[in-house]
């Protein structure tokens, strides 16, 4: 059986992988959630347990536990890799520079085609206190569970064999077939999830390390969740316009068009930043050894 996998394709063990450790990570939590929301509802006591699963499911990604002889094989696939407090800042505001880039784009985006619709869940029968525990577990699972999956498991192998482009390209595009599980994301969501899966997939090959994506995950799910039941839309759903095709392009949608390429410049400066701050940090390193 180990023979037979170890024949496959790279890209193939590469998605299954990153696939197994998302349904291993997410299954308790998304069975918990729901108990929670109809037993004892006054507290979200679903994440406590959560909590300590996902504590031993991160123990175990980075090498612990049985068998031994896959631990060092677990460790670099999740390469949780300890950054400095330099590369650390610049990772997390070259990743929010990122992630506000996609955000302007889609609002491009929404006057060339139609987006979907959110599909805010009711949760009035849900106390307050509760809603917020299990949205904020609900982050913390989303950044942890799914940067080890995608970013680690499924982007690293696939990057290493066949180059950085074609691993963010195949674990964007598994990323995105990944939320079509949600009723209202379909085939024209693929480039925003493409573009977000670009920017934490590019975090963690300039660092070498899925921390700072972990980070900006989280806290970017945790605003999505904000946006979702707070004002009634998520991130991608931008204000209904008419098309620039029915129109015609207007000052607004010009001036979206040049902010969303000056940004975009400024990611690329950014990125290329980090990527000189850890390229010095490594060289310094080196001569210390030496």
């Amino acid at each position: 059986m180990i023979t037979l996998w170890r024949r496959l394709p790279v890209v193939v063990r590469a998605v299954v992988s990153g696939w197994l450790v998302t349904s291993v990570g997410t299954g308790l939590w998304v069975l918990l959630t729901i108990a929670n929301q109809k037993y004892f509802t006054s507290l979200p006591w679903a994440m406590l347990p959560t909590a300590g699963y996902l504590w031993l499911l991160w123990r175990y990604l980075r090498g612990e536990g049985w068998p031994r002889e896959t631990a060092e094989a677990r460790r670099e696939s999740l390469r949780a890799n300890r950054l400095s407090p330099e590369v650390w800042s610049a990772a997390i505001g070259s990743g929010l520079l990122g992630l506000i880039w996609v955000l302007v784009v889609q609002q491009v985006l929404n006057r060339m085609v139609r987006l979907p619709q959110q599909i805010v869940p009711d949760t009035s029968h849900i106390p307050a206190v509760t809603l917020v525990g299990l949205l904020f577990m609900a982050a913390i699972v989303a950044g942890v569970v799914e940067e080890a999956a995608f970013r680690g498991y499924m982007q690293g192998p696939i990057e290493k064999r066949h180059g950085p482009v074609a691993g963010i390209l195949v674990t964007g595009v598994m990323f995105g077939f990944g939320h079509f599980t949600h009723p209202e994301v379909t085939v024209v969501l693929m480039p925003y999830y493409v573009a977000v899966a670009a920017v934490y997939g590019g975090l963690a090959y300039i660092t070498n390390s899925i921390l700072p994506s972990v980070v900006l995950h989280a806290g970017g799910n945790m605003f999505v969740f904000l946006g979702q039941f707070g004002a009634g839309r998520s991130e991608w759903q931008a204000t209904a316009a008419p098309l620039v095709w029915e129109t015609g392009p207007d000052a607004t949608f010009v001036m979206t068009v040049v902010v969303a390429f000056v940004l975009g410049a400024a990611v690329f400066w950014a990125y290329a930043g980090l990527a000189a701050a850890v390229r010095a940090e490594t060289n310094g390193a080196g001569r210390l050894r030496s």
